[in-house]
């Protein structure tokens, strides 16, 4: 043993940690393998011109139209009121929850006086299943009350009366103008704004700047019936999670494929 000389430190042995970081590749027990592969990049659409974005938003409309010429509103109704109810209660929440909470009102009448009447507690107990219920009943009785005080009980006709209303706004604004007095409207749900994006017609950050960019590209011969053929077809083809990219009546002319 060669001896150590003054002031030098022992030498340490290898902890058996230490020792295995440095043992070779060679020896140590080989990797599991991945057991799934992974996730393929989501498709993203080709950039268009703007000529190129008319297009394909006149035959985008035109298919359809010849497939679907009059299109209607999912949420059950039967009166401008109830309309307006059924279209606040749909925010965050399912046409068809709305529908299995209201369409026995409905059927019995439903109007801004009964709606008083029943009270925000009334209400409540008829919208429990519905999303965000505690809030939206007291917002319809809210707006029962300034319909009757403001408008006679009539659903108003203008963006700026909706507006005003509680619980209404631009998106829902939009739907009404549309499906009561027939404007030239374009509301942007979350399935419009997934299938236009998907469809190449815009890369918004927000549904109000998502509508101000497809009413520029949208005949106004196919408003107000745009709305409606863009959330069927993200409803039920063009979904989030799986779209049915193999049965769509676009997939021949859709920028992502």
């Amino acid at each position: 043993m060669t001896p150590r000389k003054q002031g030098q430190q022992p030498r340490r042995s290898a902890s058996p940690a230490r020792a295995k970081s440095t043992a070779t590749p060679s020896s140590q027990s080989p990797s599991r393998p991945t057991l799934t592969a992974p996730l393929a990049p989501k498709p993203q659409p080709r950039r268009l011109s703007r000529a190129a974005k008319l297009a394909l938003v006149d035959e985008i409309c035109r298919r359809f139209q010849k497939a679907t010429p009059d299109p209607r509103c999912e949420l059950y109704y039967k009166t401008d009121f109830q309309l307006l109810v059924s279209v606040v209660l749909s925010a965050q929440a399912t046409d068809k929850s709305v529908n299995q909470s209201m369409r026995d009102a409905y059927d019995h009448g439903f109007t801004p006086d009964d709606v008083l009447r029943l009270g925000e507690a009334g209400v409540l107990k008829m919208i429990r299943r519905i999303g965000l219920a505690p809030t939206k009943a007291g917002r319809v009785v809210e707006l029962a009350r300034l319909l009757k005080e403001r408008h006679g009980g009539q659903v108003p006709s203008t963006r700026e009366e909706l507006e005003a209303l509680p619980g209404v706004g631009r998106k829902t604004a939009n739907v009404v103008l549309a499906e009561i007095w027939r404007e030239p409207t374009l509301a942007v749900d979350t399935h419009v704004y997934r299938v236009t994006r998907r469809l190449g017609l815009h890369d918004e950050k927000t549904a109000e700047k998502c509508e101000l960019r497809l009413l520029d590209l949208v005949d106004r011969k196919y408003l107000p019936q745009a709305h409606h053929w863009l959330i069927l077809h993200g409803r039920y083809t063009c979904k989030a999670i799986k779209p049915d990219c193999e049965h769509c009546s676009l997939k021949d002319i859709c920028p992502s494929m």
